[in-house]
């Protein structure tokens, strides 16, 4: 019998996805290839019908979500540290009926052997973890291992209890994040202390959790990601790329620099900006991401009116922006923007592994990319690496890129084999190791 393996869900049930939930997928997808029973477990905003199960899975994807004002949110707050679970977190099975016409990140749950719903979940967590400073218990059939896909104070007993700590950039960037610093310090503080194992996702990573978490480095694996695209898109001729381009974005291959991520400080868009101007580069920027958080100086910049011109096109005159933003890119368009781009400009002030970097690189994009945290580890010899304070050193990287065709395609070819060691496969491998050795 297949071994069961309940994984923490939280980002999969999130209408805009996240680089959790791509991570999430990936690790779900492993597991099953790997031949383990793959479940999840989520939190919802209302309580699990328990009369109809068809109903359960209707309400869990209504639209009308329960809304609380901060006032509400704060009185739940309280009386769920009035209201301990020292007896653990009872859980219900979601049955997915077939009634439902299942959205795209409903279908990820419905992959799973079972979905356990909680309602209030990771808030209840937090507050058991606030009152009594441990993890809070699941109730639920104990897997063979519980694996949670972002710190969490949540265990199952009975099995081994891994969590994956992506970064500690709430900890090391405060000024960056919205986070409830301490809960998040009272969380990772935890896991360092009771989790069977932790996993992270870049040496950078695994060495500032060992540091300032005081963790034994035999207790802290990293598994690095796989860049992994659909190979529908990334194997598209290139004459429907740039059909793509022009009639969608009304760009021309290799006309333009690309950033792809949230408008949020910790992405450097504003100095990016600023950098990009400096180049004098002729080519536009498009910034391809959703507003994030503290991005009023990154709008500013991007919707600066010194970025509109004017021009006359089949006697229309028309307006034209040097630097784009873009909110919400599909998939699908996404990979013809960066297949597309001139260069990927990714000058981050921190990140656990830097997943756009490798996706550039593996779709033949030159890339510049910062030198600091994960980034130049995940990079490897294959970019132009800045210092992303420096904005005068990244706009002599970016004009490098714009007037250098050699050095574009030198970086194409580098980006491409650094891309490699980032296969599928190999993270499988990782994956496949990791709960080996955790299963023992």
């Amino acid at each position: 019998m297949s071994k069961t393996i309940l994984f923490e869900g939280r980002n999969l049930t999130l209408k805009k996805g996240t680089g959790i939930a791509t991570y999430a997928r990936n690790l779900t997808a492993i597991a099953k290839q790997q031949g383990f029973r793959a479940e999840v477990v989520i939190g919802t905003d209302r309580p699990i019908h328990r009369a109809a199960a068809s109903l359960s899975e209707v309400m869990l994807l209504d639209a009308h979500k329960a809304a609380n004002s901060p006032g509400l949110q704060a009185i739940k707050s309280y009386v769920r540290g009035l209201l301990p679970v020292p007896f653990g977190i009872k859980t219900k099975p979601v049955e997915w009926s077939g009634m439902v016409i299942h959205p795209a990140r409903a279908n990820l749950l419905a992959e799973f052997s079972t979905t356990h719903a909680a309602y209030d979940l990771f808030e209840a967590a937090d507050q058991h973890l606030i009152r009594f400073g441990r993890r809070a218990k699941l109730n639920v059939p104990s897997p063979d291992l519980f694996h949670a896909t972002h710190p969490t104070p949540l265990m199952v007993r009975g099995c081994p209890n891994i969590y994956t700590i992506h970064d500690l950039v709430p900890l090391r960037l405060p000024y960056a994040t919205l986070d409830k610093k301490g809960l998040f310090f009272d969380t990772v503080k935890c896991l360092a202390r009771d989790a069977d194992h932790i996993v992270t996702v870049s040496e950078h990573s695994r060495r500032d959790i060992i540091e300032f978490l005081g963790i034994d480095e035999k207790r802290v694996t990293n598994t690095y990601q796989a860049v992994s695209l659909p190979k529908a898109l990334t194997d598209r001729p290139m004459d429907e790329v740039e059909t793509d381009l022009a009639n969608i974005f009304h760009l021309e291959r290799d006309g333009y620099f690309l950033f792809v991520g949230a408008i949020e400080p910790k992405k450097n868009v504003a100095a990016l900006i600023d950098a990009y101007v400096a180049s004098g580069s002729r080519h536009p920027l498009i910034l391809a991401g959703g507003l994030g958080w503290q991005y009023d100086e990154d709008l500013a910049k991007i919707e600066d009116p010194r970025f509109i011109s004017y021009r006359i096109v089949d006697g229309t005159i028309r307006t034209h922006r040097q630097v784009r933003h873009h909110a919400y890119v599909p998939l699908a368009h996404l990979v013809s923007l960066m297949r597309g781009a001139r260069g990927v400009l990714f000058p981050s002030l921190y990140e656990g592994f830097g997943l756009p970097v490798l996706e550039a690189m593996a779709l033949g994009t030159p890339v510049m990319t910062s030198n600091v945290s994960s980034l130049p580890e995940i990079a490897g010899d294959a970019a132009l690496l800045v210092d992303p304070y420096d904005r005068d050193q990244m706009a002599k990287a970016i004009r490098s890129l714009d007037g250098d065709e050699g050095l574009r395609a030198d970086l194409r070819q580098r980006g491409q084999v650094q891309a490699a060691l980032f296969s599928p496969e190999r993270y499988s491998e990782r994956i496949a190791s990791l709960y080996k050795s955790v299963l023992g």
